[in-house]
């Protein structure tokens, strides 16, 4: 399958201004791409429009808000340690409204799959992006957000289906690990459970169902389908949806690659599986009949 051509052509300098309109700015990088490349650099911008709701690329039937997708891909991009292009997209998500305490909310719910470290690196990308030396994307009239504008995602996945989330700690893997170490146990499955708020959700901006959505795309990164399943179940108890969990995992493409789209399917895949078997009645035996049998 391949999508039809632009009308306007595949002149590197049409390419490069047709992605300029739908970003706002490109980074430099990309000309020499475009000049060498123009059907693959056409490509990478449409697709990514299409992936993070560049303006005019985005379709009404779209699961996520621009800023819950922008809320996976910045961590995402952290953890690569790209801090060039991490802070545009700080700014663009300052643009739509969006506070620090959010963004580093989001961090978290990365962080138990990618390892905490990777929250200081969205913390550079914030401090960079509230730099006037940087010099790609807009930073709104008086820097950072004070005031956070509402999202859909916001008010979404805040109770789960049937009670609170089981610890961390019941995993089987934890529950060996508690048989060599039980405090390493301990400690390491209550991080778990804080970031991703297997309790419940209480003052906390992101509820369970958005954190889970996070943690889903960030274990496709790893590769991790079948620990992404079992993520996606606990998220479809917070009533998120398999486009939602879809569209969480496309939004690390661009910077993990459409490998992590097929384990993160495969994952959907597993997890839709799983609901089956879970839901799944026994077969009823076969009455013999009663009469001899000629």
């Amino acid at each position: 399958m391949t999508l039809p051509p632009q009308p306007e052509g595949l002149d590197p300098e049409t390419v490069l201004a047709r992605a300029t309109a739908a970003r706002g700015d490109i980074f430099p990088e990309w000309r020499p791409i475009a000049y060498a490349l123009p059907q693959t650099y056409d490509l990478i911008n449409r697709t990514g429009s299409y992936l993070h709701q560049y303006h005019g690329q985005s379709a009404d039937e779209q699961a996520l808000s621009g800023p819950m997708r922008e809320l996976i891909a910045i961590p995402a991009l952290c953890a690569k340690g790209d801090l060039r292009h991490a802070p545009n997209h700080v700014r663009r998500i300052y643009r739509m409204g969006v506070t620090n305490k959010v963004i580093l909310e989001a961090a978290s719910a990365f962080a138990p799959v990618v390892g905490w470290s990777s929250m200081t690196f969205v913390s550079l990308a914030i401090l960079e992006a509230n730099d006037p030396g940087y010099p790609y994307g807009k930073l709104p009239d008086g820097g950072e957000p004070k005031t956070l504008v509402p999202f859909p995602e916001l008010a979404m996945g805040r109770r789960r289906k049937s009670g609170p989330d089981p610890s961390f700690a019941e995993a089987p893997e934890w529950r060996y690990a508690a048989g060599i170490d039980a405090e390493l146990s301990r400690r390491c499955a209550a991080f778990v459970d804080h970031c991703l708020l297997a309790g419940g959700a209480g003052k906390e901006h992101l509820g369970p169902g958005p954190r889970e959505l996070i943690a889903i795309a960030a274990l496709c990164t790893r590769g991790e389908a079948d620990l992404a399943a079992q993520h996606m179940r606990r998220a479809y108890e917070h009533g998120m949806t398999r486009r939602q969990v879809l569209e969480a995992i496309s939004c690390v493409l661009p910077m993990s690659g459409m490998v992590t789209a097929q384990i993160g399917l495969r994952a959907m895949q597993v997890a839709d599986a799983m609901k089956g078997t879970r839901t799944a009645k026994p077969a009823r035996k076969k009455k013999r009949p009663s009469g001899k049998a000629r």
